[in-house]
């Protein structure tokens, strides 16, 4: 492209399950000029309905089943015309200018993605941009070393948005930023052993063979997050086999096993810790008992790994 690509080179596809309200609210900050896919994954909440009844120059995917974002990104992909794909989860918002703004950094042609910066409805920052994905970050995660040292390089290596705010306003190259705000040339698609959770961490580790992945703190998006997460703890659980499911694909079976015993050792933690405090405060804090129970279940939730069929295709 010899000038700077905008909305109208971009197909923002959502992936919708029971956002309906927040799903609208994504439809109507979108510019104009975009063409625009939603995926809707076996909604109950009428989302496909108020889609086809309020935004008739959507295109419309309904699945009969809930077949995971990942797989659900991939229909949409699939369908876009534009050179540019902007995947946006269904409880964010662009503001002003942020797409077009995202899609000039594509002007170099050795951009493959780009990530906005994601906050939260009161405008705080989330975390969306991220380092490799290792064992010693899985470590730091799980003995909750990242929370306590966040500045640290060493013991929060992770996650890497504040940091690089810290520097500017970018943008930044970093090794992945998050699927709720990913826009790409693509030339990949999501690994469909990953029904929710990590899925964009594997897609970003092959999409940077092609060339850079970068985090564009200009852009902002508004994302209300966890809005289709109705139980935390399989939320949880379920991040956690996102991880073990890429070390085994990537790092092999002892790395699989050495993530698998860090989410478990971590989750045990969490509910002795949780378990104290409940005791120390006579069960009077609702959160104390509650986030107990919480990792009790992600604690022996079932494990799934390389003697799983679907996983180890």
């Amino acid at each position: 492209m010899n000038s700077a690509p905008g909305s109208a080179d971009v197909t923002v596809v959502f992936v919708s399950y029971n956002t309906r309200d927040l799903l609208r609210d994504a439809l109507r900050s979108v510019p104009g000029d975009c063409e625009v896919v939603v995926v809707d994954n076996a909604s109950s909440d009428g989302s496909a309905e108020m889609v086809r009844s309020e935004f008739p120059a959507v295109r419309l995917i309904e699945n009969r089943e809930n077949v995971g974002f990942g797989a659900a990104n991939n229909q949409g992909m699939e369908a876009a015309t534009r050179p540019l794909v902007l995947l946006l989860n269904s409880d964010a918002q662009s503001t002003p200018g942020a797409v077009e703004e995202l899609a000039g950094v594509f002007r170099d042609p050795g951009v493959v993605a780009a990530g906005g910066r994601l906050v939260n409805p009161d405008g705080s920052l989330q975390e969306s941009a991220a380092g490799e994905l290792t064992l010693w970050a899985v470590f730091c995660e799980q003995t909750l070393l990242e929370k306590a040292f966040p500045r640290s390089r060493i013991l929060s290596p992770y996650w890497l948005s504040s940091r690089l705010l810290r520097r500017g306003d970018g943008p930044f190259d970093v090794p992945q930023v998050m699927g709720a705000c990913l826009m790409l040339r693509p030339v990949e698609r999501f690994d469909e052993r990953f029904f929710l959770y990590c899925e964009d961490t594997e897609l970003c580790h092959r999409l940077r063979r092609h060339g850079r992945i970068l985090y564009v703190p200009k852009t902002r998006f508004v994302h209300h997050l966890g809005s289709s997460s109705r139980l935390r703890w399989e939320a949880v659980a379920r991040y956690n086999r996102g991880k073990e499911l890429y070390f085994l694909l990537h790092r092999g079976r002892l790395a699989w096993l050495a993530c698998l015993l860090l989410d478990r050792l971590g989750a045990l933690f969490r509910l002795l810790l949780w378990t104290l405090l409940t005791v120390v405060t006579l069960g009077t804090r609702a959160r104390c008992p509650k986030s107990a129970g919480l990792f009790l279940r992600v604690l022996f939730a079932p494990i799934s790994g390389p003697s799983d069929p679907r996983r180890a295709r």
